[in-house]
């Protein structure tokens, strides 16, 4: 069927799939992609109705007056699909609006009667009923804008040295952090929206940190409207961004001696020595040279491993510059690529940003580019809601074992007992890991590259963030989990 002959309800599943295919933003793998459509478009077979109004809203561009498209709420709100799991009015309007939306960019329209904010037990998916707004989360303080969309590259190094974009076929568990890059002015009518100050310095902050122009002219009409609001906020926010600095400690106890440790791996063997950074040295390098004096230089080239192959020895030659880490404020860290290749990073804080589960994602940081890796206030707070939960569940566990199992209608009940299992399951290791950044080099891994953990790359380091690892000492300190009676 060609993109012209528009289907209805009437026509078979396949053919109105293959259609809603054509008008896809091609953010999302074609095989998500289709898997998506066919579970909405079965969904909505006996709703024709609203199966016409997404046909047509889809086909029209949201053109033509649409009604509300609707599926179930399920019990936690999100919808899987192909194994992943994302908020249902989210999920299609990224396949067929905003390919780089973040989750908590969405605002339904006035006149949408099922929207997802408004708790009905239907939810409307119609990508037309709702509007991109600025992200509440955001930090304008560190916005770059960029004339193109995030990307979705799948090359690690090659010896040409070029960057060689994927096709639509890449999953988007790999997210991409290119450098920032100034926006001509003649893109837009307005003179510079970023203050020269700080607007040419930045780098991207965040998943968010471009926004795409698109050659229709609603695209660049929305755009401009888009990016003067962020202005606007923008401006309205930057006088009180140097009283952030002055925040407060979370915790009065002496910061460490070392603000982080790295250790070395060549797949799953560390090599050489943990490296310990100086809390004196905020900014510490990390290179593939052979310096062995240390202090804010860890050298990876003058580490030996007899077991190491033909193909890490090649990979090492690409780390070349490597990395800048830095330590700002009570321990929030920062990534600054310095070599010519990307590197890859496993980062809790910026699955966040990207509105993914933490350990969803890999985030390829490109060369030039200088990103925000780990925010110590977010760390706390969810180290401290996962010690909570776990400390709640354990409690909730041994009540049921002792018979006083909690009824579905009880404040705080935890009712299946998988849940209640696994929620009590969490542990020291569990919350260790919020303290922990990976990085490999030059190579990737995850459902994009044949590595599936980072332990099957070349070279990767992990940090120890220890003001993080302080500040869960005094967590599980204050908040101990009962040790289990004898047995009598």
């Amino acid at each position: 069927m060609s993109i012209t002959n528009t289907p209805t309800s009437n026509d078979a599943c396949l053919s109105i799939v293959h259609s809603l295919m054509c008008h896809r933003q091609g953010g999302e793998s074609e095989s998500f992609a289709k898997r998506a459509i066919e579970s909405l478009v079965k969904k909505l077979k006996e709703k024709k109705d609203e199966l016409d109004s997404l046909i047509t809203a889809i086909t029209t561009n949201g053109a033509h007056p649409s009604k509300c498209v609707t599926i179930q709420r399920t019990l936690d709100g999100r919808l899987q699909v192909a194994g992943r799991k994302g908020f249902p009015h989210v999920v299609y309007a990224r396949l067929w609006r905003w390919p780089d939306l973040h989750k908590n960019e969405l605002k339904h329209v006035k006149y949408c009667q099922y929207a997802f904010d408004l708790k009905c037990d239907n939810v409307c998916v119609n990508p037309y009923h709702y509007e991109r707004v600025v992200s509440p989360g955001i930090d304008l303080s560190g916005l770059t804008l960029s004339s193109s969309g995030p990307l979705l590259v799948k090359d690690e190094y090659d010896y040409d040295n070029q960057q060689s974009h994927s096709s639509s076929e890449s999953h988007l568990q790999t997210i991409q952090h290119p450098p920032s890059r100034p926006v001509p002015q003649e893109t837009f009518s307005s003179p510079a929206l970023l203050p020269p100050s700080e607007g040419s310095t930045s780098a991207s902050t965040s998943a968010f940190s471009t926004i795409s122009a698109g050659p229709s002219s609603e695209t660049l009409h929305w755009n401009y409207a888009y990016i003067l609001n962020i202005w606007k906020i923008y401006s309205v926010l930057r006088p009180v961004t140097n009283e952030i600095a002055f925040q407060p400690p979370i915790s009065n106890h002496p910061a460490p001696e070392y603000w982080c440790s790295i250790a070395y791996f060549e797949m799953d063997v560390q090599v050489g020595e943990t490296f310990k950074v100086p809390s004196t040295c905020p900014i510490v390098t990390v290179d593939g040279y052979v310096d062995p004096s240390g202090g804010d230089r860890f050298c990876l080239g003058q580490l030996s491993n007899v077991h190491r192959t033909e193909n890490i020895e090649r990979a090492r030659l690409h780390i070349g510059k490597g990395v800048q880490l830095e330590c700002k404020g009570e321990g929030d860290v920062w990534v600054r690529c310095l070599s010519d290749h990307a590197v890859f990073v496993q980062s809790y804080y910026l699955d966040r940003e990207a509105g993914r589960a933490p350990g969803d994602a890999v985030h390829k940081i490109y060369p030039s580019a200088y990103i925000k890796v780990f925010d110590l206030r977010q760390c706390h707070r969810q180290m401290q809601q996962q010690a909570a939960t776990a400390q709640a569940a354990a409690a909730a566990q041994a009540a049921a074992v002792a018979g006083n199992i909690p009824g579905p209608g009880s404040v705080g009940g935890i009712a299946p007992a998988i849940s209640l299992s696994a929620a009590a399951g969490i542990g020291v290791d569990d919350l260790r890991r919020l303290c922990i950044l990976r990085m490999s080099f030059v190579k990737g891994w995850g459902p994009d590259y044949p590595r599936q953990s980072i332990k099957e790359t070349p070279c990767w380091i992990e940090i120890h963030l220890h003001r993080a690892l302080q500040l869960l000492d005094e967590v599980l300190h204050t908040m101990p989990i009962a040790d289990p009676q004898p047995l009598d």
